[in-house]
C-alpha cells in the first residue's frame, strides 16, 4: 500500500477517534480519559510489534532515534491531553477541524526544520484548509 492509502486510513480512524472520544469522555475527567486511551494505544502498538516480529529490531534503534521518538511521544501526550480537554469543553464538529490546523503547523515546521519545499500549490492547499477551519468556527 502507498503512503497516501495509509494517510487516508489514518484520517478515517482519526475521524472515528473524535466521535468515539466525545461519547466516551462524558462524565470522565479529560486527563483520566487520555490515560485510559493511552493504555489501549500502548497495548495495541506493542501487540502489533510482536505480531510482526519487529521486537527483534529494538536493540538496533539508535540513541538519536530513541531521543526523537521519546520527544514525539511527549508531544503526542500533550496533544492528546489538550484534545480530550477540548472535546470535553466543546463540540466535536468544532474541535476536530481546529485540531487539523496541525497540518498547517506541520508544513511550516517541515519547511523550517527539515528544509522541505513549500510549493505554491501546497501553500494554496494549506491556505484553503486554514480558511475551511475558520469557516467551521462561525
Amino acid at each position: 500500500m502507498s503512503w497516501a492509502a495509509y494517510a487516508v486510513i489514518s484520517a478515517l480512524f482519526a475521524a472515528a477517534t473524535a466521535i468515539l472520544a466525545k461519547i466516551g469522555i462524558a462524565g470522565v475527567p479529560s486527563t483520566l480519559a487520555t490515560a485510559i486511551r493511552t493504555v489501549v494505544v500502548l497495548l495495541f502498538a506493542w501487540g502489533m510489534v510482536f505480531l510482526t516480529g519487529e521486537q527483534r529490531m529494538l536493540a538496533t534503534v539508535s540513541r538519536r532515534s530513541l531521543l526523537f521518538l521519546c520527544l514525539s511521544g511527549v508531544a503526542t501526550g500533550a496533544s492528546w491531553l489538550a484534545y480530550f480537554r477540548a472535546l470535553q469543553l466543546g463540540p466535536a464538529s468544532r474541535v476536530a477541524p481546529v485540531d487539523k490546523l496541525s497540518l498547517a503547523f506541520t508544513v511550516v515546521l517541515a519547511a523550517v526544520l527539515l528544509h522541505e519545499p513549500v510549493t505554491l500549490r501546497l501553500a494554496a492547499g494549506v491556505g484553503l484548509i486554514v480558511a475551511g477551519v475558520l469557516l467551521t468556527l462561525h
